[in-house]
């Protein structure tokens, strides 16, 4: 019996303090798949938009530079997973997904939770892309 390759993987990482923290990547690319980690709006120096439409737009430029790095874009996206403190923000949310995602047309899901790690966080966004 012979043994299993391992699969080939590359980590791509954002320079984060959470990533060796937590032992995860900002993204990984196994094949010709990219899969981009729960995103949230942070800036570069640690502060967060007041709003759900701010946040998820720094989310998504955050989730672009990643897929950057892999050799993607966000016409690669092929799903995204959307987790909102308040769900009856529900028109921000879209606004700033639409903006970005209004011709490629990902396969999304939104999903309400109780709150995010930072209670500061209002959005986290997920995605994975396909080369």
């Amino acid at each position: 019996m012979s043994a299993k390759e391992p699969t080939a993987k590359r980590l791509i990482t954002s320079g984060s303090k959470w990533e060796p923290l937590l032992g995860y990547s900002r993204a990984v690319v196994v094949g010709n798949t990219i899969y981009v980690s729960g995103t949230c709006g942070v800036e570069a120096d640690g502060s967060v938009a007041p709003d759900m439409y701010g946040q998820a737009r720094r989310a998504l430029k955050i989730i672009d530079e990643a897929l950057g790095q892999a050799g993607a874009g966000m016409q690669d996206v092929v799903r995204t997973r959307i987790f909102v403190t308040d769900a009856s923000q529900f028109d921000a949310i879209a606004k700033a997904h639409g903006e970005i995602f209004g011709e490629v047309r990902p396969a999304t899901t939104i999903v309400e939770v109780s709150r995010l790690v930072d209670a500061a966080f209002m959005v986290e966004i997920e995605a994975v892309a396909v080369l």
